[in-house]
């Protein structure tokens, strides 16, 4: 298949949320006929209600400035579905996207044919394993995987990666998450094994009882990102900039400027700034100024995106309770 062709392909499937098929049996059957990619390199699993995209939009930059070759999958896309699989920062050209959309079709295809699977693997199965095997035929140090939906059946845990972490948990997809914070909670944390380094996000209490109870169960000590966070506002001629200081157990990293807009990203950042810092601990070169810089660097297109005087946002689901203190210079 051509791009256009294994587009449409893919797009034939259905749409990724209402023909998904909550469940991990058919994407580790596929990933197994591919000889498991994902075993290849070290990964990072990020799942939650709000942020996301922003966590792993910021350990993207911070590995990014560190120099550490890494691959970034992340949904849905704003323009193009190569959009969802990146590389060293940079989305996998259509060439490649072709190949690897061909390479799981005709491997999917052949499993149905030998009785191995009942059907052929959704839309989000299939993206989420040309993701994981571009990433191991890249020969990358480290995945960053955005999951899609919940988290216990969602394709992106088929991956088992080492490093899980939860981002602010929110009411979200109901249908399928449940209808409490305590019940989708639940689903998000089950990526966590008993094996897993976890970095936890700021929560509502109900919240935070979930994912500690999961924890203590696995016999996991989670890494609760509550760090001291200085957030200030400087009006500069009625143009007002935001910068912030937070304190880990580690270090204190000053007065970052965040390229992407919003307050809310201050606890998105102290999520990523967890991560980097569990990476250091695995040996992996970070240093403090890697941090800042990818702090301060990071994008996420669709998200608080101004363009002149037009401000975008692709972002789906209220966030309350938890906030910030803002000193106003």
């Amino acid at each position: 298949m051509n791009f256009h062709e294994s587009e449409s392909y893919l797009l034939s499937l259905g749409n990724e949320v209402e023909t998904m098929k909550l469940g991990l049996e058919n994407i580790r059957t596929l990933l197994a006929a591919l000889a498991d990619p994902q075993n290849n390199y070290l990964k990072v699993q990020v799942a939650g209600t709000n942020g996301k995209g922003s966590v792993c939009a910021f350990l993207d930059s911070i590995c990014f400035e560190t120099g550490i070759r890494t691959g970034l999958y992340t949904s849905p896309h704003l323009v193009s579905i190569t959009e969802r699989i990146k590389i060293g920062g940079k989305n996998i050209n259509e060439e490649e996207f072709a190949r690897l959309a061909t390479l799981v079709r005709e491997t999917s295809e052949s499993l149905v044919a030998d009785g191995k699977l009942e059907r052929v693997p959704t839309y989000f199965e299939q993206v989420t394993a040309m993701a994981l095997q571009a990433f191991a035929d890249a020969k990358v140090e480290l995945a960053i995987l955005e999951t899609g939906l919940g988290g216990r059946f969602d394709a992106t845990t088929a991956a088992n990666a080492e490093i899980a972490a939860i981002t602010r948990i929110d009411l979200d997809h109901q249908e399928y998450l449940g209808d409490t914070l305590a019940e989708i909670a639940a689903e998000k944390i089950a990526i966590v094994r008993d094996d897993s380094t976890v970095v936890l996000a700021r929560q509502d209490r109900v919240v935070e009882g979930v994912l500690q109870g999961h924890c203590r169960e696995l016999g996991v000590e989670p890494i609760w990102m509550t760090a001291d966070i200085d957030l200030r506002v400087i009006d500069v001629e009625g143009y007002k900039l935001l910068n912030f200081s937070l304190t880990t157990e580690k270090m204190t990293y000053s007065r970052i400027e965040p390229n992407m807009a919003g307050r809310h990203q201050v606890g998105n950042a102290a999520v990523a700034v967890g991560i980097a810092e569990v990476l250091q601990d695995r040996a992996l070169k970070i240093t403090e100024n890697n941090i800042w810089m990818g702090l301060s660097t990071a994008g996420h297109p669709g998200r608080l995106e101004y363009d002149g005087r037009y401000l975008f946002d692709g972002a789906h689901n209220i966030a309350v309770g938890l906030d910030f203190p803002v000193n106003v210079e």
